[in-house]
Parts: structure tokens; C-alpha cells; sequence
């Protein structure tokens, strides 16, 4: 009997840009290495199983599509003689499939009930052979994980050099500030040579190619010794701040007198110090004895393989579903999978598809196809699961999620908390996010009649600042780099979680003019109103260096204990405490009288230091010349703004209105004030707001009320005590259950893990345990990582 399908109109080969789901299950993860293979429909690509949750059948029966392509794939037994070649570049040619598996398929028809329809027929050979050359939906973000595009800019493509003059020899052996003989940047513009920045690797560098362009504002430079004879090398351009191409290099070299056909690459290009950066960032996988940290397998113990620079991911995933709150809602086993035409595109689906990967221990095992040698353990760690379809819908549409790049895991876990949340819940499953949200509550004094102003806000985390306070040199302990050469390491004072806290919760003056008096200052504190049944707390360890935002490795010590936050609930509107009048209860901003008359004498207009006060939290007349020497060709600069404005009137006050645009930055750490005044700063631009925000880190913020309609303004102030999340019953009491930690300076390199207490299954003790993308063992000691995490889970108890 043949197949009546094989000519269907539906046939037809994948496009270009069509995902083709050829690796594992859009709905689970059992992929073509299971037994009975994988099968791929031939009508839309999907993938489904065809084991013991038969998913391929699901889809057959609900898509009406009975052709499929069965996918089955084993391992090729391959003796290695060598090591692997180390990676080097960006772009890496890895083994073909062909190479490492065998694979063998045969098309099916579920209508017709014939398990080997013959590929020649109709319109199947061409179908097969396309979806076998295909892409698959894994691999693609593979391919974007490890190229990284260079293009080039107005600067490199409309470069002016100076007139052309022989640079003699010896003028290249060093930088023209310093003796520096390595790291050397070129000025495409004028022949001058300059030292670059200190880099990864102990690479030494003072920044005089920086302060070069600073005081010419020549923006191209090349570095010397990245130059190879065809012509590729490190180009960088100051005014854009980024790694540009140069399609006219070797011409704009001849001009200085070198020919790049006689040069030869003497060093590390930024992208492979990248690279090797990326890779060398490895928590150690060993006890303090030196032995190899035992693998755990089972229930709650898979681990998840990392898509290039998705470890920040996969930490903030494991934290995710170790909790109770989104192991019940998602982990659903013998129920039926959401009726969703596109698996891959759903993200309740994915979610579950990762619940159940994480939680069921059907793929906890070992990795059978590890050749066990003396670097590898007894017993070896597991393949690890490939979240790439939840990756691609997280990401989807967004700037800085949607790349490979390595990202922050704390606006990563904000961000997947704001998609749950925003997905349907049907009853009686409950929001997982609900966990986390409590009510602050701001307390607004004036210092002269003593009037005050509550205001609660709904959260879902706090972002506590940890003072950086450094050990003298002479005190700190010397260490040597790579090479055994001696180098200076800085160390911090180590700081206590209450002390993180008591900052956080502190009092501090804020410059605002009460409706009330006329008095010109507030006092402003904030408090828990309510807690949350899990409490999220990111850790800000980081400080402006060369007005570069660097992370310092403070010590924050927390206890394993239950810790106490009934200290930080607020008592609310006390019985001898007179509130502001609701009808003008916003506090005017006015400008500091001696700041603005500072700055006039220096010549600048009244509007123009109206505004740098303004931005600078009015008070501090450097930091307000700065802003204005900064923003000296803002086209809006002499348009005046009423700061009191409570309407759209009055530049970039209805920006400032927007509550998706204030939701935004407020997911990104900042809190409504801040996201409030950064916004009418910047005339509603988001992307400004942020940059204006990381520059103006000192700044007050906006704690006027929000601009909106007249119904919103005559609400009441605080929500209805029946509708505040979390709890506010005391004692409040919250346990560590979780951490996110993180190797490296800065946010966008180095390497994420999650260290998660656990029951052990074998003895039923709980201990910390370590979950280092695939790898997933018994922590040892986790003190140490502790007082470096990124991230805190705390439960109360």
C-alpha cells in the first residue's frame, strides 16, 4: 500500500529562515538520541517524541499533519590520541554531526499506517534531504553564541588624516606618555601611539590611547599588535565606543609608513581575550582537599547545558524551580501538555518543558559518552539539558536578552518574573511570581513643621547597596599572577547582611520644598510595609572606576540561620504624626539658592542651572557644572521645565507619565523616583533615562506624585489593607535558601552558578548544592561563595 500523502500540498522544503525542530521535543526534552528516535514533522517541523509521553502522536492527531521524518542518532565510538585543539577564535569549526554520530531515518505516514514510506517517492526526497542539511533551532543560537559581527562607523569610514609623514622605527617601540612597550594603540589620525587600557591576563596599560582621543577627539585607533598580513586587526572607535572594521586599513596605514603585508601578530586580539576570558572563568569543581566534587543525579538534580554564554540563565533557572511556588505550577506530570499549534512559541508550554526536564530525573544520569580519564571523576557529571526554545521566547524582542551575549542574572530573573506574571493562570493554578511581591512604604518628613507623607509601593525584590571600603595595600596579601611575577591584588573590608540593610532602610535628606511651611528639606526613610513568602535581594557591589561601573569582590556575610527583619517593618502613621493635606501633599521641588547663584556667577543661564541642580540632587554644585559642561548640546537645553508640572505640560513631563516606561527601568534595579526623574530628564527617552541614571548615581529622584489622570490623583494614597501582597504579621523571619554567583568584574563576562540547600536523597540531610550549568554536585564549603553572591533567595519561615 503507498502512501496517499507524499504529494500533498502542504509538502515542501523549509525555508532559510524556518526553525526546523530536528533535536529534541518541543514539549519535553527526549531528543533523537532516545531509543525510538525523534520524529519530525514534514507539513511544519515540529519536533515530537515518540517514547513514553508520545508527543509526535499528540501533534499528528491536534495539526491533522500524519507525515513525519523518525530521526534516531548513536554515538560513534572514536579513540582520541589528542587533546582537543584549544579554542582560539570567536568563530569555532566544530565536528560535523556526520562526525561524531550515526544517523538513520525513515518517514512514516500515521494515517496511512506505514511505518517506512519509501523517501523517493512524491515530493519526500527533496523534503527529507532539506530538513537533514537544515539548521536546526539549537544550532542557530549556537552559531550567534560564538560570531560576533564587526561593522563599521561614519568615523572609520569617513576617517581625515593629517598629512602624511614616515613613522620612524624607534617612535613604535613605545607609548609617547609612558615606556610601555605592549598593548600600543595607533591614532589612525595623527600617528600617535598610546598605551591601551590594563586588560584581562595582567596585560599592562595606563589608558594614553584614551586620553589621547579625550584631548583630540581623534576617535580610530588600531592595535599594533593585533595586525596580521591580511589585513584584520583590532580596531577601535572612541566615539562610538565599540570594536569597529576599518574597510580602508591598509591605505590608512600606508599613510604612516606602514605596510601590514611585512606585519605578524605578536598579540591577543580583543575578541580572543574575550574568549579565553569566558573560558577560564571556571568554579572550581573540587572540595578543599583537592578530591572532585561528587556528582548527584535524580529529582531535582539535572543539570542545564550552557548555549555559549546563557550561565546566567541557567542559575537563575535552577533557583527558579527549586522553589515549591513554580515547581507546582509548572511540574504537572500525567497531565495533558497545553493545546498549543506551536509548541515552540508557547511559553507556558516551554515552561513546563522545563519543569519537568529539571524536576522529573529522567535525565539526571550520567553522561555515558565521557572517556573517563584521571581528569574526570568516578562517576561523570551529566550531558545537561538544552533550554534553547525558552531561551529564544525570553529573549524575544528584547535588546540585550535576544543576543548571546553574556547578561546580568538579576534583570534576567526580573524580567522572566515579569513574563510569568503577564501569562495566564488558570484557577486553580496560581501566579508562581505571587511569592515575591510585599508592599514598601515610604515615610516623607519635613524637617521644620514635622508634617508627613506616606506612600507604599508594590515589589517584587530589593537591591541593597554593600559600602566598599578598602584594606590598606600594605595590609593586603600578595599575590602573583600566571608568570609568578608579584602584582597588587585590592581587598575589601568584609560587611555584614544587617549592616547591607540598615543602609537600605536608613534615613537621608532629600531636597524638597513642603506645600505645608515653604521649608525647603525632607527627611526620607523606607520600610518594609509587608514581606514576601520568598524575599529576592541582589547585592550592588559595584562603583564607578575610570567611569567604567565595576563589580569589587566585597565579603557580605550571611548567616545560615534564620535572620530577623522585624527591624526594618514600619510602624506606619503614628497617633501624634500630622499628615500632609491629600490635596497638595507633594512636596515642590525648589532650587538651592546658593548652588544656583554659584552657578550663574560662572556665566551659565538661569534655566540651565535649574535643570543641573535638578539632576544632581541639588545640593552638590561640581557634580551640577559637570552635568552642565555634559550636556552643553542637548538641543533642549535652554527650554525651560516646570519640575512641579502635575499635567503633559512642560518638557518631557508626560514622558515621565508613561508607566511602562518607569516599569521598565524599575525592572532593570532603579526605583520609582529614580526611574521617575531620570525619565523627565531625558524627555521620556528610555535609553537615555538609563545612561542618565548610571551617571547621576547620587541623584534623589522625583517623589512627587505620579502625573496621570484626575481619577488617579484623587485615589487614595495607599492600597486597601486586604488587597497589600506578602504578609505583614510578625515575627518575619527568612532563611538563605538560594544564591547566584558570579566570577569576573563586570556583569557581561566572567561566569554565573547557583549554590541551592537540598535534600540529599541518599542520607536525607540538606546541604548546599552546587549547579554549574551541567554539572551538578555536593557543595563542600560555601561560605566563601556566599559572601560573593550576585543574588539571595531568602524563604520565610
Amino acid at each position: 500500500m503507498a502512501c496517499t500523502h507524499v504529494n500533498a500540498p502542504e509538502l515542501h522544503a523549509p525555508g532559510v529562515n524556518q526553525s526546523v525542530y530536528r533535536e529534541d521535543c518541543t514539549q519535553c526534552f527526549d531528543s533523537i538520541d532516545d531509543p525510538s528516535g525523534l520524529d519530525v514533522c514534514l507539513f511544519c517541523f515540529n519536533g515530537g517524541c515518540t517514547g513514553e509521553k508520545n508527543h509526535s502522536l499528540l501533534h499528528v492527531s491536534t495539526a491533522n499533519h500524519p507525515l513525519v521524518l523518525n530521526i534516531k542518532r548513536t554515538r560513534k565510538k572514536v579513540k582520541r590520541d589528542e587533546p582537543p585543539q584549544k579554542i582560539s577564535k570567536l568563530s569555532i569549526a566544530a565536528e560535523t554531526e556526520a562526525d561524531r554520530f550515526d544517523t538513520t531515518t525513515q518517514v512514516k505516514c500515521y494515517e496511512c499506517g506505514i511505518d517506512d514510506v519509501d523517501k523517493a517517492t512524491g515530493k519526500l526526497s527533496q523534503v527529507v534531504d532539506a530538513v537533514m542539511k537544515a539548521n536546526t533551532f539549537a544550532r542557530q543560537e549556537e552559531v550567534k553564541a560564538w560570531e560576533q559581527e564587526l561593522t563599521a562607523c561614519e568615523h572609520t569610514l569617513c576617517l581625515e588624516q593629517d598629512a602624511a609623514r614616515q613613522i620612524e622605527s624607534q617612535t613604535l617601540g613605545h607609548c609617547s606618555m609612558c615606556e610601555l612597550n605592549e598593548n600600543l594603540w595607533l591614532c589612525l589620525t595623527c600617528g600617535n601611539l598610546g598605551c591601551g587600557r590594563a586588560q584581562f591576563g595582567g596585560i599592562g596599560g595606563n589608558s594614553h590611547g584614551v586620553a589621547h582621543t579625550s584631548s583630540t577627539g581623534h576617535p580610530v585607533a588600531v592595535k599594533l599588535g593585533s595586525l596580521t598580513a591580511d589585513g584584520t586587526a583590532d580596531i577601535y572607535c572612541y566615539a562610538c565606543d565599540e570594536e569597529r572594521v576599518d574597510p580602508e586599513l591598509p591605505n590608512h596605514l600606508l599613510h604612516w609608513g606602514i605596510n601590514i603585508k611585512d606585519r605578524v601578530k605578536t598579540e591577543k586580539s580583543l575578541t580572543e581575550m574575550q574568549v579565553e576570558q569566558n573560558l577560564l572563568w571556571e568554579f572550581s569543581m573540587t572540595t578543599e582537599d583537592g578530591k572532585e566534587m561528587k556528582p548527584l543525579f535524580g529529582q531535582g538534580f539535572t543539570g542545564l547545558k550552557n548555549l555559549g554564554n546563557s550561565c546566567y540563565l541557567a542559575s537563575v533557572l535552577q533557583s527558579l524551580f527549586s522553589m515549591p511556588e513554580f515547581a507546582e505550577r509548572y511540574y504537572l506530570p500525567g497531565k495533558e501538555p497545553p493545546n498549543a499549534p506551536y509548541p515552540a512559541e508557547d511559553l507556558e508550554t516551554q515552561l513546563r518543558k522545563v519543569a519537568d526536564g529539571l524536576l522529573s530525573g529522567r535525565y539526571s544520569k550520567p553522561d555515558s559518552d565521557v572517556i573517563v580519564s584521571e581528569n574526570t571523576p568516578e562517576v561523570p557529571h551529566q550531558k545537561g539539558l538544552t533550554p534553547a526554545m525558552l531561551k529564544h521566547l525570553i529573549g524575544r524582542g528584547h535588546a540585550e536578552f535576544s543576543t548571546m551575549r553574556q547578561q546580568d542574572a538579576f534583570e534576567l530573573l526580573l524580567h522572566l518574573l515579569k513574563l510569568v506574571s503577564r501569562s495566564q493562570h488558570v484557577v486553580p493554578q496560581k501566579d508562581p511570581v505571587d511569592a515575591f511581591r510585599f508592599v514598601m512604604e515610604q515615610r516623607l518628613q519635613c524637617v521644620n513643621c514635622r508634617k508627613v507623607k506616606y506612600r507604599s509601593d508594590e515589589n517584587e525584590n530589593i537591591s541593597i547597596p554593600v559600602p566598599i571600603r578598602r584594606i590598606p595595600k600594605d595590609v593586603g596579601m600578595e599575590v602573583t599572577d600566571s608568570e609568578g611575577k608579584e602584582k597588587e591584588k585590592e581587598e575589601f573590608e568584609s560587611v555584614t547582611l544587617k549592616e547591607c540593610l540598615d543602609i537600605f532602610t536608613a534615613e537621608e535628606m532629600v531636597e524638597l520644598k513642603c506645600s505645608s511651611c515653604g521649608n525647603n528639606g525632607f527627611t526620607k526613610k523606607t520600610l518594609f510595609k509587608t514581606f514576601p513568602a520568598v524575599l529576592a535581594v541582589n547585592a550592588r557591589r559595584f562603583e564607578l572606576v575610570n567611569w567604567v561601573p565595576t563589580k569589587q569582590d566585597v565579603p557580605v556575610i550571611v548567616d545560615d540561620e534564620p535572620i530577623s527583619f522585624d527591624a526594618y517593618k514600619s510602624k506606619g502613621l503614628r497617633e501624634d504624626e500630622e499628615a500632609l493635606p491629600d490635596d497638595d501633599a507633594a512636596p515642590k521641588w525648589v532650587p538651592n539658592e546658593a548652588g544656583l547663584a554659584l552657578l550663574e556667577g560662572m556665566g551659565f543661564p538661569r534655566v540651565r542651572c535649574e535643570k543641573a541642580l535638578h539632576a544632581t540632587g541639588n545640593a552638590d554644585v561640581d557634580a551640577a557644572s559637570n552635568w552642565l559642561f555634559a550636556h552643553m548640546e542637548d538641543p533642549d537645553i535652554d527650554t525651560p521645565i516646570d519640575f512641579n508640572a502635575g499635567g503633559a505640560s512642560g518638557n518631557g513631563a508626560s514622558a515621565t507619565a508613561d508607566p511602562e516606561k518607569i516599569e521598565s527601568l524599575c525592572n532593570m534595579g532603579f526605583n520609582t523616583p529614580q526611574a521617575r526623574q531620570a525619565l523627565k530628564e531625558t524627555d521620556g527617552d528610555i535609553e537615555r533615562a538609563v545612561e542618565w541614571l548610571f551617571s547621576h548615581p547620587d541623584a534623589p529622584g522625583d517623589f512627587g506624585e505620579d502625573n496621570g489622570s484626575s481619577e488617579a490623583s484623587n485615589a487614595p494614597a495607599e492600597p486597601k489593607t486586604e488587597t497589600l501582597a506578602g504578609s505583614g504579621m510578625l515575627p518575619a523571619k527568612f532563611q538563605l535558601q538560594s544564591i547566584v554567583c558570579h566570577k569576573g568584574s563586570s556583569i557581561h563576562a566572567g561566569h554565573y552558578v547557583a549554590f541551592i540547600r537540598k535534600e540529599i536523597p541518599e542520607d536525607g540531610s540538606t546541604s548546599w548544592v552546587l549547579f554549574n550549568d551541567e554539572k551538578v554536585a555536593k557543595a563542600g564549603d560555601v561560605e566563601e561563595m556566599k559572601k560573593f553572591a550576585y543574588v539571595y533567595f531568602f524563604r520565610r519561615l
